[in-house]
């Protein structure tokens, strides 16, 4: 199952990519993580991993999968047999950052769980998005 939510913002994709893998401040940006915290060092990379809190969620730990600077950035957890993938990719678009936020659920529950709480990833995708904008265009 899967859900997408794209947004255009008016600032340049490096800043949208600078907030985006900026990981541990992502609670400052949106209200969808109550609590990031690298499980690594350094600039985030393939197999960097972080815990998050989310609201009525328990704590998971999700690890870099893919990245591609500036262009895209993918994690994924496991939670109850269900393999979640979280995909942020990003492309300049005039002046701006087309920035498109994908989650993905597969395995064995993914698709009970998508019937369950579809609208609520929907709609977790879409705020995370509108914070990202907001951030992303207010003064540095």
């Amino acid at each position: 199952m899967r859900w997408e939510n794209t947004v255009t913002i008016d600032a340049p994709t490096e800043r949208v990519w600078d907030l985006t893998t900026d990981v541990e401040n992502l609670p400052s940006v949106t209200p969808t993580m109550r609590r990031v915290v690298r499980l690594d060092d350094g600039p985030i990379h393939e197999g960097s991993q972080a815990k998050i809190w989310q609201p009525a969620q328990t704590p998971a730990i999700w690890t870099v999968t893919r990245l591609t600077p500036v262009r895209e950035f993918t994690w994924q957890t496991r939670r109850l047999g269900v393999t979640m993938t979280g995909r942020h990719l990003l492309a300049d678009e005039g002046d701006g950052c087309r920035n498109t936020l994908v989650l993905e659920l597969a395995g064995p529950g993914a698709k009970l769980l998508g019937t369950l709480l579809g609208k609520t990833f929907a709609k977790a995708l879409a705020t995370e998005n509108a914070g990202l904008q907001r951030a992303a265009t207010s003064a540095e």
